[in-house]
């Protein structure tokens, strides 16, 4: 049995597609097939189940699937380890996020002390991330919701008030709070169903006695404070995503708690370099000075 055997079952594994595979392993698909093939044969049973070109695992490849994955999970925190002993002031940090508000300032922070030290960040939706973190593909994810699992390190880093975004001029925009009640019969501008945010609005507004009418519905949460400084509609805004450079008033919400937890998530059996311990405590003390009322400059 061969590294590339494992390597190459594993991209087959995971997408269920011949030539979907081949294209991101940049072989042939005849290659690609012949090494399947030959894995197999060293393991004397077939491990999908074929029609055409779409594969699905059986039970036979289901369950070596789980085995090649710690395998070579393994073989990469060994790479990883010894570049960090080799090399420790270069490498890359893995990095997913579910927003991007904060990363900005953390990562400017973290660049003043480790100004060799690369990043590689991912977008992802709470599901992608969970995904990655069990197979120990990235160092850190700054998620929220959290994520928890006997395998995930979770640490709630900061707790996130949720404000309302109305554009200056406004009629709401003299307050400095509003009850949910005053905006039934407002128009939002939000992100889709299954954003953590979303579906947290949707539900406090429900308890209230209403739905929130939404114009836009999208998939990029930045481009939410454009739309409301446009005038396009009035958005729930979490305040690490605030921007006293837009025209718009922040209000807070009366009556109604709205927080969202934010996490910092790990792998507890992905090795955690030199570079990564740092990385995580700039990220707490960023967080920290937030919650002070101080962010980092």
């Amino acid at each position: 049995m061969e590294l590339l055997q494992l390597q190459y079952f594993l991209a087959v594994a995971r997408l269920e597609h011949m030539t979907e595979a081949a294209r991101s392993l940049h072989v042939t698909q005849s290659s690609l097939s012949k090494t399947i093939q030959r894995l197999e044969e060293d393991l004397g049973v077939p491990l999908f189940d074929r029609t055409g070109r779409k594969l699905r695992l059986n039970e036979f490849g289901s369950r070596f699937l789980r085995r090649a994955e710690r395998a070579l999970f393994e073989l990469e925190q060994g790479k990883q380890e010894i570049s960090d002993l080799s090399s420790p002031e270069h490498g890359t940090i893995e990095l997913a996020v579910t927003n991007a508000s904060t990363l900005p300032n953390i990562l400017r922070e973290f660049r003043k002390k480790h100004p060799h030290i690369q990043f590689h960040v991912q977008m992802l939706t709470t599901q992608e991330m969970d995904t990655l973190l069990h197979r120990g593909e990235v160092d850190f994810c700054l998620s929220s919701p959290p994520i928890h699992g006997d395998d995930i390190e979770c640490q709630i880093v900061f707790i996130d008030p949720i404000l309302v975004a109305v554009q200056k001029g406004h009629r709401l925009a003299n307050q400095s709070s509003v009850s949910l009640t005053e905006l039934k019969d407002e128009w939002f501008v939000g992100v889709k169903r299954g954003y953590s945010t979303r579906d947290l609005v949707d539900s406090v507004c429900k308890s209230a006695g209403f739905a929130p009418k939404y114009v836009y519905e999208g998939n990029e949460p930045a481009r939410l404070s454009t739309l409301v400084e446009a005038g396009i509609g009035i958005g729930f805004i979490p305040s690490t995503a605030m921007n006293s450079r837009e025209h718009i008033q922040y209000l807070k919400l009366e009556e109604h708690e709205l927080v969202r937890e934010i996490a910092l998530l790990r792998h507890r059996s992905r090795y955690i370099s030199r570079a990564a311990l740092e990385f995580r405590e700039v990220v707490v003390e960023y967080f920290k000075s937030l919650s002070s009322g101080n962010q980092l400059q």
